[in-house]
């Protein structure tokens, strides 16, 4: 008896396939995926974090810094720092394109559309609201306790460009960890039978696991962080408020930060 092929599995005209050999593909097509992208910002944020706690300077005296100038030069700054959103945005491409086979839209199938643009607003600056004021007092408190490297969220040389390249690197990052940590790798884990524990799991501890550079407390507001946009997805079926709150807590970050005095950066322990 033949094994019927899984839903949208491959595009349409393909030839049956067994159940076990789709898997196989399946299986294979994440590994890919992840290793092009945040699979292999993990594994360097896991050599880092060694690193780190195994270098002589403690961990509360380090520092990680993100949005650093490329050049001197301000124009060639600009180059390279468009440059590195917009390649750093072809694993989304790719997701997307894996996603569709079948002639299914991508974007409609894990909610990165506008069908209701003013609820997907509303609930990514709820969620945005219910992570980012928590996630302060995570980075305070782990500071305080020596587990959180201090963490420069900008450090790109004064210019005309440096506030709309920061908000492109929050968008950049947004879309970059929704669509595959959450819409990409939830809806392969699900089409491979995985129960909806260890899918919630296995998200949240990959977006945990690539800000392990930033320290031990990063990690654990990033896996906490992860158990919510997941559980929000197995509800609801859509990224597109998670790519809004997710840019709404990088903005205020990346923004807050560089125009911020660092008198009151310091103040706010936030230095």
């Amino acid at each position: 008896m033949t094994t019927p092929q899984p839903p949208a599995a491959l595009p349409a005209g393909t030839p049956p396939v067994s159940e076990r050999a789709w898997r196989r593909r399946i299986t294979a097509e994440v590994w890919i995926v992840l290793g092009l992208s945040l699979g292999k910002s993990g594994v360097y944020a896991l050599v880092n974090i060694v690193a780190r706690l195994t270098d002589d300077t403690p961990l509360a005296q380090q520092s990680a810094t993100l949005n650093a100038s490329r050049s001197a030069r301000p124009y060639l700054d600009l180059t390279y720092q468009l440059l590195s959103i917009g390649f750093a945005l072809v694993p989304v491409a790719l997701a997307l394109y894996l996603l569709s086979a079948g002639g299914r839209s991508a974007v409609r199938r894990i909610g990165l559309d506008r069908a209701r643009p003013g609820r997907d607003l509303a609930v990514g600056v709820g969620l945005a609201a219910l992570i980012g004021l928590p996630g302060l007092v995570l980075y305070a408190v782990g500071r305080a306790v020596g587990i959180t490297v201090e963490v420069q969220a900008a450090a790109l040389a004064a210019a005309w460009w440096t506030v709309p390249v920061l908000v492109l690197s929050a968008l950049q990052n947004a879309l970059l960890e929704e669509v595959i940590v959450v819409g990409y790798l939830m809806e392969r884990l699900r089409e491979l039978r995985w129960r909806a524990p260890a899918i919630l799991v296995t998200s949240a501890l990959l977006r945990g696991s690539y800000h392990l550079y930033q320290g031990i407390g990063p990690f654990l507001g990033n896996v906490v962080m992860g158990l919510v946009f997941a559980e929000y997805y197995r509800r609801r079926r859509r990224t597109m408020p998670l790519v809004v709150a997710h840019t709404v807590l990088d903005v205020v970050a990346f923004v807050g930060y560089a125009l911020v005095p660092a008198a009151w950066r310091e103040a706010l322990g936030l230095t």
